[in-house]
């Protein structure tokens, strides 16, 4: 008897179900069946097979006889199902103005082990696609439909079966291809000619002006459209999108409704409205907050992020403000706030930042609930060819990191890239998930409007030069469909060029360019604030007895659980310091997180190990010795009004800086931190500090409050684990954009810390926080001095005699304390040391106030532990000239510190030996 007779009855639509199964865990497949499929993937391994399900083949690779025909044809079908499924993408029509490259193998019949002979004949396999009992031809026709006309999917690597299932469903239905009713064609249509029309405008008035025009990728717009209108109907509230030039005028204008007649006086290169506070910046930078009604009448908030030039940049920036808006406003349903991210081709696939927060879109700490990405594919990168622009087949490959789906659509196909959005977020809604959609398109013009891309792209620019736009070309289909008539479009584009005409005249009355502040409905009762302001004393004071209280919880582990003996003695430490009135940094730290919890405010943490801190010293997150049960002590207050969250993250500077500082601009009422590992890690983040951080008030009125701590000390431990990079904050400085401190006292990090919530304006705060002066002696505070104390920009000498001083030395941080050491060695009463704890804004009433007080002293010294170059040094000389400073610091280097601990010793022993002896003058 034949052995495998059996599989004449089974349907061939069972077989795949099995074999999907077997992939995902061979040992759940009865052992039969097993050895079945082991036969099929060795063939397929070694054989003549294309790619996933062999048909009947032996371990050679021949047919295998003893299978019967019928049944070995319907494998060879499913497996050209498969094929389909998994390579389809790669022989779309995506592509409107090049040739795509060939790829093999191909989805010809013969690679399968099919030929035309079998077209006609009747396949079960068919149901696997819902083509019950259809011909191999109508097969064929349905998966083309799908997976090669003008969306290419790529989703097989996704390994969940039931992902991939609902994706197949999704795509079957109406074959991938929608069917719009008249009036959502007229819709498309509309918002399409908005886009050609508004380009056109601006190229005839403002002719050879940067732009970075749209012209290629116009189906944007009402892609961006549908999918801000479909996902208010899903239940979206709020979206948060981010996207580079390439278009961005036309969004601001066609999607946010951005006055033209800004626009306009943007272009006329108009002053601003108010000078005091900011300086702008260029019209293809800047971001708007709106409040829009759907076609349906719900009302939406929709935010467009300011960004740099720095492409890829705000990626990170937009999911650090949705996560905010999701913990604010909707903390039960992330689903409610959508992060939308619009990038260019070239950036995506060159910028490693996409990698960075790629890999964060699922952590607890950065999830966003998936964001819906759109590529806006020029093929071309300024005048790179996208051949020399990336290694890998797709601009979007970065997407397989987390197995998210991509659609590669043809832009000249409005109603596909429509489809493409509308599955996007469905997917993302249905599984909270990252999405990416590659739209394919061109660049009509140059890099921008006054480029000659003829230079480098001749061939590829004449037939771009001859090619119809998007809605010329839609315009064809309704017209060919009936839907509209000849002149439809004409009448269209004639209504919205005389709004914008209108708009033009409107803007060249007015003398001055009004800028609308981004997201200004978060920060509702916040003021701006000048250098003088900044100087102003704050009521940090806070009740002892409630201090009391929190120091009661946080210094009790719970009794029911059991812990190292490590984390018991830890906490019982602080027990006992607290009894004691020694209160070292991090129980400064954690009772300044207490009281701003107890007073309303939230608090976030996050950086490479900071629930225990880099330097085992802060321990706010303690696991269960068993179970490794998470327990946050500053979670349990009696009185707590704000959440306390904390995460350690991935290893990144450049984007989990951009997240929280995206976070801190969503939620001014929370004190957002991020910690380095070490104070140079934030070199990793250079491009968000010079972009945003410093300078983001300046360029985009945008106020932030995120604080930056930076372990920083020369302890021997090497170049690259001794400096913060001083000097570089310092030069970044000027007039109000934001704080730098270096303290030395528990009491001045802790009112530090409130001050940053407790005024009615923000600024972003870089703290140089210490290493060895965690566990020093000498680093304590009483209670007293938190409760009833307040930030000192400046400490002077508490044990020096004013009419002794002769010598009078200025310096930061832990310096301090070596100097301290060092006369009291020396047994020195001439010298007095001044700790200035805000190196800006720069308090120089109270220096000068100091200084007059020291009447005989004659020699001044600026002390620093980093080199002559480094440092505050020169910051010091420029903004302090009071008094001419003697310097005592290391030399001049090229590295922070020496890598020998020897010699690093002996230069930092040179370097305090300076401030006690002229005769050794730097």
């Amino acid at each position: 008897m034949d052995r495998f007779s059996f599989l004449n009855a089974a349907h061939a639509a069972f077989f795949a179900d099995l074999y999907d199964q077997y992939i995902e865990n061979p040992d759940s497949v009865e052992p039969s069946w097993r050895s079945f499929f082991q036969g099929f993937d060795f063939a397929n391994e070694y054989g003549s097979g294309y790619i996933e399900i062999t048909s009947g083949q032996s371990q050679s690779g021949a047919e295998n006889p003893e299978i019967p025909e019928k049944i070995q044809k319907e494998f060879k079908v499913l497996n050209l199902i498969e094929g389909y499924r998994t390579r389809g993408h790669l022989f779309t029509k995506t592509n409107p103005v090049r040739e795509r490259r060939n790829y093999t193998p191909t989805l010809a019949l013969e690679n399968f082990g099919l030929s035309n002979a079998d077209l006609d004949t009747v396949f079960e396999a068919g149901g696997e696609v819902g083509v019950a009992k259809g011909t191999l031809k109508q097969i064929i026709d349905h998966l083309e439909k799908i997976y090669c006309d003008h969306i290419g999917l790529e989703y097989m690597y996704i390994r969940d079966p039931e992902v991939r299932k609902w994706v197949q469903n999704w795509l079957a239905k109406g074959e991938n291809h929608p069917e719009f009713s008249d009036e959502r064609r007229k819709q498309i249509l509309e918002k399409l000619n908005e886009a050609v029309s508004f380009e056109n405008f601006l190229h005839t008035k403002y002719v050879g002006q940067k732009r970075f025009s749209l012209e290629g990728g116009e189906s944007l717009i009402p892609a961006l459209d549908a999918l801000i209108e479909s996902a208010a109907e899903k239940g979206v509230e709020q979206f948060v999108m981010g996207m580079a030039h390439r278009g961005r005028l036309n969004v601001l204008a066609n999607i946010f409704g951005k006055s033209t007649a800004e626009i306009f006086s943007e272009f006329d290169g108009k002053d601003y409205d108010d000078d005091s506070m900011f300086d702008g910046d260029v019209k293809y930078h800047l971001g708007l907050t709106s409040d829009k009604k759907t076609k349906s009448g719900k009302s939406i908030n929709i935010n467009l992020a300011p960004n740099p030039s720095h492409l890829e940049t705000v990626g990170a920036v937009i999911e650090g403000i949705a996560r905010a808006k999701q913990d604010r406003h909707f903390p039960e349903d992330n689903s409610k706030v959508l992060p939308i991210a619009v990038h260019g081709d070239a950036a995506i696939a060159g910028q490693g930042i996409v990698y960075e927060i790629v890999q964060m879109a699922k952590l607890d700490g950065y999830k966003t609930g998936g964001t819906i990405h759109v590529v806006v594919n020029n093929q071309i990168g300024f005048t790179t060819n996208y051949l020399d622009g990336r290694s890998s087949t797709y601009c979007t490959d970065v997407a397989k990191v987390t197995l998210s789906p991509v659609l590669h659509v043809n832009a000249d196909d409005v109603e596909a890239v429509v489809q493409a959005v509308l599955f996007a977020l469905d997917f993302r809604m249905e599984f909270g998930s990252d999405v990416f959609i590659d739209l394919l398109g061109y660049r009509k013009y140059g890099h921008n409007e006054g480029d000659e891309p003829r230079f480098t792209q001749p061939k590829l620019y004449k037939i771009i030069a001859k090619h119809e736009n998007p809605r010329a070309i839609y315009a064809d289909k309704l017209l060919s469909m009936g839907i509209i008539d000849d002149d439809y479009v004409t009448k269209l584009e004639k209504k919205y060029k005389a709004v914008l005409e209108e708009n033009l005249e409107e803007s060249r009355k007015k003398d001055l360019t009004v800028i609308t502040p981004f997201m200004q409905n978060e920060w509702d009762g916040y003021v701006q604030a000048y250098e003088d302001d900044m100087l102003q004393k704050v009521d940090t004071t806070f009740p002892i007895a409630e201090l009391d209280k929190i120091a009661s919880v946080i210094t009790e582990l719970p009794s029911d659980k059991k812990f190292i003996r490590k984390i018991e003695k830890l906490i019982g430490d602080r027990k006992n310091m607290y009894e004691t009135d020694k209160l070292d940094w991090a129980m400064g730290e954690l009772l300044a997180y207490g009281t701003l919890l107890t007073e309303g405010f939230g608090v976030r943490m996050s950086g490479q190990d900071v629930e225990r801190g880099t330097f085992s010293h802060r321990h706010a997150v303690m696991k269960v010795e068993d179970s490794e049960e998470e327990v946050v002590l500053l979670n349990r207050l009696k009185d707590q009004k704000g959440q306390f969250q904390i995460y350690n993250s991935l290893l990144s500077e450049y984007g989990v800086v951009g997240f929280d500082y995206g976070y801190a601009l969503a939620s001014p009422k929370t004190l957002t931190i991020w910690e380095a590992q070490f104070g140079d890690f934030s070199n990793g983040a250079q491009i968000m500090i010079d972009q945003y951080i410093s300078a983001a008030e300046d360029k985009w009125n945008n106020q932030n409050g995120l604080v930056m701590l930076l372990p920083h000390g020369y302890e021997g431990q090497g170049a690259e684990h001794s400096s913060a990079r001083m000097e570089r904050y310092l030069q970044l400085c000027a007039f109000h954009n934001m704080y730098v401190a270096d303290c030395t006292t528990p009491a001045n990090f802790f009112h530090l810390l409130r001050r940053q919530m407790k005024t009615n304006f923000r600024k972003p705060l870089i703290v140089f926080t210490p290493k060895s002066l965690l566990r020093h002696p000498e680093v304590t505070s009483t209670k007293e001095e938190l409760a009833n104390g307040s930030f000192q920009e400046v400490i002077d000498d508490p044990n020096a005699s004013a009419d002794k001083i002769k010598t009078l030395v200025f310096c930061t941080g832990k310096f301090y304390y070596d100097l301290v050491a060092e006369r009291k060695e020396r047994e020195r009463d001439d010298v007095a040391i001044v700790r200035i704890e805000q190196l800006f804004p720069l308090a120089t009433n109270q220096l000068s106030k100091i200084i007059k007080k020291y009447k005989n002293a004659n020699d001044y010294v600026w002390a620093q532990e980093e080199p002559k170059n480094m440092g505050a040094y020169s910051y010091m000389l420029m903004h302090f000239t009071e008094v001419k400073f003697r310097l005592a610091s290391l030399e001049q280097s090229s590295a922070p510190a020496a890598g020998s601990s020897t010699r690093a010793k002996k230069r930092h022993a040179a370097a305090i030996a300076m401030v006690f002896d002229k005769d050794l003058f730097n």
